[in-house]
């Protein structure tokens, strides 16, 4: 057992922990130099002082989305005398329009931001403060569709650009989903005029290089072999080309050995570091749907663990759930927040998505079962799931962590 003395001091393994993080923006970014290129020449009208085309940008977790662009915003903050101004904004955290809204103001005009105005007065400010000497505003909006009134958003910024006389606004959304435009409303896609941009997964072999060059830097000599590196690439390659998920089993590998007391990683630290961050990957995803997705998974949890309405049907290792019993319990639970459910054609399609994210398994009932309806069964822990949702949806705290 490691002592206070034994963590406070020069650690055995590692030489940087920073350079690990997923966070971290490398100053060179490899294997994404044509994404880069696609970005820059997508805001160069901006910088030029000319309305630029919306970009949109999709890819699955872990692919460089968001490291390429702030790596793009880094460069531009070396570019001298230029219009153009940018707001990185995280829609996870700020996730209205309001916020959005209150998020840029407060970027720009700080002690405008803190004066408690509404969401109109800080889009007459915002394009008062455009116009008056002709900027070029760029709103990165990463996870753009976590936004609950994104449409509301989508048509706010766009309108800017029919009210002001001079300057103008763009935007760059960022999204895991390539469908998240099929959500908005005809009146604020037709206000957009965007390009669009699709981040591949990487392969095996960019990810070794990817997390070697990491590990260089990142662990003392001698820390880190070629065989767990193999692994660990191999183990994200698997999991969708995700280099998020490889440096968070690299980091968590490094952690163990030292906490093992050991001078360098081996196969095993690997492989209980993958394990871990399978479980820990599965629930970062599900913090990630959109809210009626959540609505949706989360009434299948509940119904898992406790039943509802309709028999179960289970074969003594499984529980399976009729799609109209989940439906029901979801519209029952929108109805207790005072929000409106989507039709039956959307809930279909969430089922789908669900289904596609690896969290639930959906299909058609065989016989022996009265009518023509769809089961559904949860593939990840229920309730891990519904703590999980219910910290997020509800801000429900968890009472066995409270008592730890």
């Amino acid at each position: 057992m490691q002592t206070l003395n034994d963590i406070l001091g020069d650690s055995k393994i590692f030489m940087n922990r920073e350079v690990l993080s997923p966070h971290f923006t490398p100053k060179k970014l490899v294997f994404r130099e044509k994404e880069i290129n696609n970005i820059e020449r997508a805001i160069a009208p901006c910088l030029k002082g000319e309305r630029g085309r919306n970009l949109f940008i999709y890819g699955k977790t872990g692919t460089g989305k968001t490291s390429c662009v702030n790596y793009v915003i880094e460069e531009i903050k070396g570019i001298p005398n230029t219009r153009a101004k940018i707001s990185y904004i995280n829609c996870r955290i700020y996730n209205s329009r309001f916020k959005v809204l209150a998020k840029i103001t407060g970027d720009h005009l700080p002690t405008y931001a803190k004066r408690g105005y509404g969401a109109v007065d800080l889009y007459e400010r915002l394009r008062n403060w455009i116009e008056e000497d002709s900027k070029i505003f760029v709103a990165v909006l990463d996870e753009i569709d976590m936004v609950k009134d994104l449409d509301d958003l989508v048509y706010t910024l766009t309108r800017i650009n029919s009210d002001i006389k001079a300057g103008g606004v763009s935007m760059i959304g960022i999204s895991n989903r390539v469908s998240f435009k099929e959500d908005l409303d005809p009146r604020s896609l037709s206000t957009l005029y965007e390009t669009e941009l699709v981040f591949p997964q990487y392969y095996a072999t960019e990810l070794y290089a990817i997390i070697k060059d990491r590990a260089n830097a990142g662990f003392k000599k001698g820390v880190m072999n070629d065989d767990v590196l193999h692994f660990i690439a191999a183990q994200a390659a698997r999991e969708g080309g995700d280099a998020r998920f490889s440096l968070t089993i690299i980091s968590k590998a490094g952690e163990l050995a030292e906490e093992r007391d050991q001078t360098a990683v081996t196969m095993k630290d690997a492989q209980d570091a993958a394990k871990a961050a399978e479980d820990d990957a599965v629930y970062e995803l599900i913090k990630t749907l959109p809210e009626h997705q959540k609505l949706v998974l989360y009434s299948i949890s509940l119904l898992t663990q406790s039943g509802g309405t309709y028999k179960k049907l289970t074969d003594g290792v499984d529980t399976y759930l009729f799609s109209g019993e989940v439906y029901n319990r979801y519209k029952s639970i929108c109805e207790s927040m005072n929000s409106e459910s989507k039709s039956e054609r959307w809930y279909r399609k969430y089922l789908s998505e669900l289904e596609m994210q690896g969290l639930i398994a959906a299909f058609e009932s065989g016989k022996g079962i009265r009518g023509h309806t769809k089961l559904v069964k949860l593939l990840v822990p229920a309730k891990k799931t519904k703590d999980v949702l219910e910290r997020d949806l509800f801000r429900v705290e968890n009472q066995e962590e409270n008592k730890a």
